[in-house]
């Protein structure tokens, strides 16, 4: 029942042509429109509230809401960690999820990317390397690094999808364990894959791509491992 209200709000929603903020009809109007008790119609909308699709403002109304990806970086997040402490590669499983739409969306923008984004990411790479001198982290410009690079796409959802596995990834890893690594090479690295996109070749902005997530993928991996060697030796002391 709430799972058939639910589509039939948003069926509303999407004939009104709603933007988010927009009011929405009150319970008993909506109780009305739907053929619904007070307690299903309020159940509803409290499942399309967890999804980002409805804000109820208690007190004021229940408005469109801001159908941002918040419960899917929560939801892969979750089910990342979860799957971590069940023995799973899920973290691992995450990358390969974010390397294969990279992988495909850098052919794309090879030759393509505006002057302006360009000069922008020639000066994340600089910062990054001034960041990388200083011994100060590189999460921010990196993730920064990415977000500009397919900017001129103007795709945004697609923008919004790349933020939703950068904040899973990165909240988890933080979580789980804090990946060592060389900041000389996590520069040269974004340094190449800039001068393959300036370049226009596609082959080789994409085996820098590759390159880039297959140093996380090494680091991540003996990272995991040794986190897997704790756990056993850890096991083995119980039992003595």
């Amino acid at each position: 029942m709430a799972r058939d209200l639910q589509e039939q709000i948003k069926k509303l929603i999407i004939d009104r042509r709603l933007p988010s903020g927009a009011l929405l009809p009150t319970e008993p109007e909506l109780m009305d429109m739907l053929g619904a008790s007070r307690n299903s119609v309020r159940e509803a909308l409290k499942g399309l509230q967890a999804m980002g699709i409805v804000e109820i403002r208690h007190g004021f109304g229940t408005y469109v809401g801001p159908m941002s990806m918040a419960p899917m970086i929560e939801g892969l997040a979750f089910r990342t960690v979860a799957g971590h402490y069940r023995g799973e590669d899920s973290l691992l499983q995450l990358l390969q999820l974010r390397e294969a739409v990279e992988t495909g969306l850098v052919s794309r923008v090879a030759g393509r990317v505006p002057p302006d984004d360009l000069a922008a990411l020639d000066a994340l790479v600089d910062r990054m390397e001034t960041e990388a001198a200083a011994g100060t982290g590189l999460a921010e410009t990196d993730r920064a690094f990415h977000a500009t690079l397919y900017r001129g796409l103007g795709n945004l959802l697609l923008s919004e999808l790349l933020e939703a596995f950068w904040d899973a990834f990165h909240r988890v890893r933080t979580d789980l364990a804090e990946l060592p690594q060389d900041p000389s090479v996590t520069c040269r690295q974004h340094r190449e894959i800039l001068d393959a996109v300036r370049s226009g070749d596609a082959t080789r902005a994409e085996n820098a791509i590759r390159e880039h997530f297959g140093n996380i993928r090494t680091r991540l991996t003996a990272t995991e491992s040794k986190e897997t060697g704790r756990g056993a030796d850890r096991g083995t002391n119980q039992r003595v």
